[in-house]
């Protein structure tokens, strides 16, 4: 997405690129999140990666054990880099609010820290919309950074961006709110590896689709 057709974040994420692979990617708590799911799925599952990024690490784990994965990102740069990078998944440049998804399609969800330039009632509609798209039993992960901020002007990486989140009991709230029940949950902080970057809370909620 461009500023042009209404899309701020793909300006961002675009002028980022792989340096947000490198920034993440000693990420342990998000590995764990990932070990963690894979634990939890069935063969050949079919999983919906939202905010997919450069591919690395979620879709190639996923792909890498024999999963069916879709990935979804709002940048071009991204989705090219992912395509390369992750050749046995699929990806797609599409703002993940507009695209048709069909209910209970899913075996699992990611929505790793993909809603932070999202409005809240945009993020809370969001949320419920991908459930809708889970089988029952699904497993669905949502992570964020867990701050009481709306629509904050930010530098992310260099790049300025506008952030809104929601603070811990409130993000629970989104996911229960959405039908889900909370399976697991972890904290931690992380410092990007990035000279702009500063230690950042992190929240990863493992979630099942009752």
């Amino acid at each position: 997405m461009t500023e042009e057709n209404g899309h701020p974040a793909a300006t961002a994420f675009d002028a980022i690129g792989a340096d947000y692979e490198r920034a993440f990617a000693g990420s342990a708590a998000h590995h764990a999140s990932l070990t963690r799911l894979l634990e939890e799925l069935a063969p050949h599952s079919r999983v919906l990666d939202v905010g997919c990024g450069t591919g690395r690490p979620t879709a190639q784990s996923l792909t890498d054990a024999g999963h069916q994965v879709l990935g979804v990102d709002v940048s071009p740069v991204m989705v090219e880099l992912a395509s390369r990078q992750v050749a046995g998944a699929s990806f797609r440049c599409a703002d993940i609010r507009e695209l048709p998804l069909e209910d209970e399609t899913f075996d699992a969800v990611c929505v790793y820290f993909s809603l932070l330039q999202m409005p809240r009632d945009e993020q809370t509609a969001l949320v419920r919309r991908l459930a809708r798209a889970l089988k029952r039993g699904g497993r669905m992960v949502l992570a964020t950074v867990p701050l009481d901020v709306e629509d904050v002007d930010a530098v992310f990486m260099g790049q300025e961006v506008r952030v809104t989140s929601f603070g811990p009991e409130a993000f629970t709230a989104l996911a229960t709110g959405a039908g889900l029940s909370v399976r697991w949950e972890t904290n931690a902080v992380f410092t990007p590896s990035h000279p702009a970057a500063v230690p950042e809370p992190h929240v990863f909620l493992h979630c099942r689709r009752d």
